[in-house]
């Protein structure tokens, strides 16, 4: 899509126009944007197993064998591909709005119409007819429209100003819409307040029928939240960084995927980074993945869906209150700390925090109380560390000579999409393995044991790897030396071309100054056009 005359249109022209990262962009771009684009997957990350198991009954093994285990994992190569195909198409696009913003758009109706075929599983045909719609739907969904969404909006932070101090406030807000997205939505509001609506129980036991219908419905209502949502996120967000070598008149050089691939491969910060999202991710992804089966059946209080809901909602609210405070705390503790010294402290807390649920696995008490402890000590990796990623695609580039924002996010996109995958396989295999009955009225000690570990084991032990791996991530040290090459970079090529070369600080103020202009003209023309109509 190197020319595409849509997108060079007034129609799709983004309605962020300063210079400089201001309030309407951090709001609705980066947090309201996202977060109600995101909503939908981290519904599906805290249920759609269930429904899967519960509702379609696919951990029945009469029925679907080892499907449910495979099928989740398999799907892992498809996710993979598919995020490093849209990584590609971002590494080659160029228009005035950017490369990876146009597949945000593109993403909007992909989405609806994925998120409407994981919910019309034929459940009336036979259980082949029904692996298969399942198999093409989940890919549908996880391979092809989430990746198109999701790798473009991840590249945003990083390709949106290198201004350090914006830089932070942006991945603040992005990852904050993130957070938000699963905390509020995933794991306090669903669990509570409709739980019982999408799990109908009589005496205890799924109403298959009811509740199918009722994701149907709840399928239309994502369906209209995510488009709408996405346009939000286009509209009001803005790629300075790539429009930078087009004001400059930079011919951009065509880079292979080999050169992508070896300029990066080639930084042990890469592979820290990608390491590190890795783990974060997985963990994360067991635990929410396996909390609404944790919350129905290992807590001695809860008997039906409806108090099952309930818990999980306050377990959701207990670890999210410090991550959603922490929000206003996580950029000055990094700016004190450095942003590595602050993920590395954060996650021994976290892991401390881990340990102390272990006390007694049936106690929501304790339970909480190591969740608090885990959500204070997450605070910083989930808030600072797309910055340090961003950080590591400065000096990519600088040590590089070119930038390796589509290839590495198709690596992230793949990580935090396709982990998704496996963590599903990985908790279908263990219940089918441990006997997880949807019919019963109390599990066997097996799959209460399985259950501790996916939610709170799991998540710890990849807590501690990820303390080990902040000791060597130092890339920190660089930034100042690797912006100083950028710029020279820049410079060379402006001026070999036969370009005027203009100071970084003097073009920034000169295009706020023609922002600020072209409002100021817009605002006239309004106030003009409300004085002819009175």
């Amino acid at each position: 899509m190197q020319s595409n005359l849509f997108f060079e249109s007034a129609l799709a022209k983004t309605k962020v126009t300063s210079a400089k990262v201001k309030s309407r962009e951090l709001l609705i771009g980066y947090f309201l944007g996202p977060f109600l684009a995101l909503l939908s997957n981290a519904i599906f990350g805290a249920y759609l197993n269930r429904y899967y198991s519960d509702v379609i009954g696919w951990t029945d093994a009469s029925r679907f064998g080892i499907f449910s285990a495979v099928i989740p994992i398999v799907s892992v190569i498809f996710v993979i591909l598919g995020n490093l195909f849209v990584g590609r198409l971002i590494d080659r696009t160029r228009t005035s709005q950017g490369k990876a913003r146009p597949y945000l758009l593109i993403s909007a109706p992909l989405l609806v119409i994925a998120i409407a075929f994981l919910f019309l599983t034929p459940t009336t045909l036979s259980p082949m007819v029904q692996m298969v719609w399942i198999g093409i739907s989940y890919n549908l969904y996880y391979a092809i429209a989430f990746p198109f969404f999701y790798t473009a909006h991840s590249s945003m932070v990083a390709l949106s100003t290198r201004n350090s101090n914006d830089r932070g406030k942006l991945a603040t807000f992005s990852n904050a819409s993130g957070v938000a997205a699963i905390g509020i939505g995933g794991s306090i509001l669903v669990p509570i307040f409709l739980q019982g609506y999408l799990f109908v129980s009589q005496n205890g036991v799924i109403d298959r029928v009811a509740s199918y219908n009722n994701w149907r419905i709840m399928m239309v209502a994502l369906c209209i939240i995510t488009f709408f949502a996405i346009l939000l996120e286009y509209f009001f967000t803005r790629e300075r960084i790539t429009e930078e070598n087009v004001k400059l008149a930079i011919t951009e050089d065509k880079i292979s995927m080999k050169k992508q691939i070896q300029g990066c491969v080639s930084s042990p910060y890469w592979w820290l980074i990608i390491a590190y999202f890795l783990l974060f991710q997985f963990g994360g992804l067991v635990k929410n993945g396996s909390m609404s089966y944790y919350s129905r059946w290992m807590f001695d209080s809860v008997t039906d869906e409806a108090s099952a809901g309930f818990a999980m909602g306050m377990l959701g609210l207990i670890g999210g209150v410090p991550i959603a405070i922490g929000m206003l705390v996580a950029w000055p503790i990094a700016n004190k700390l450095g942003k590595r010294n602050a993920v590395l402290y954060g996650m021994v807390i976290s892991v401390i925090g881990g340990l102390v649920s272990f006390i007694d696995v049936n106690n929501l008490i304790i339970v909480s109380a190591g969740l608090v402890l885990k959500g204070i000590g997450a605070v910083p990796a989930m808030y600072v560390t797309l910055a340090l990623l961003s950080d590591v695609l400065d000096h990519l580039e600088a040590k590089n000579g070119f930038r390796s924002d589509g290839f590495t996010m198709s690596v992230y996109g793949s990580i935090m999409v396709g982990l998704m995958g496996l963590g599903s396989g990985i908790i279908n295999a263990l219940l089918t393995a441990s006997g997880y009955d949807p019919t019963a009225t109390v599990q066997s000690g097996s799959v209460q044991s399985v259950l501790a570990f996916a939610f709170l084991g799991f998540e710890l032990i990849c807590y501690a790897g990820i303390v080990l791996l902040m000791f060597f991530l130092k890339v920190e040290k660089h930034v100042e030396e690797d912006q100083k090459k950028i710029v020279a970079f820049q410079k060379e090529r402006v001026l070999s071309s036969g370009g005027e070369w203009i100071e970084p600080e003097e073009r920034l103020r000169l295009e706020e100054e023609e922002a600020e202009r072209e409002a100021k003209v817009l605002r006239e023309k309004k106030n003009a056009s409300k004085s002819k109509n009175k």
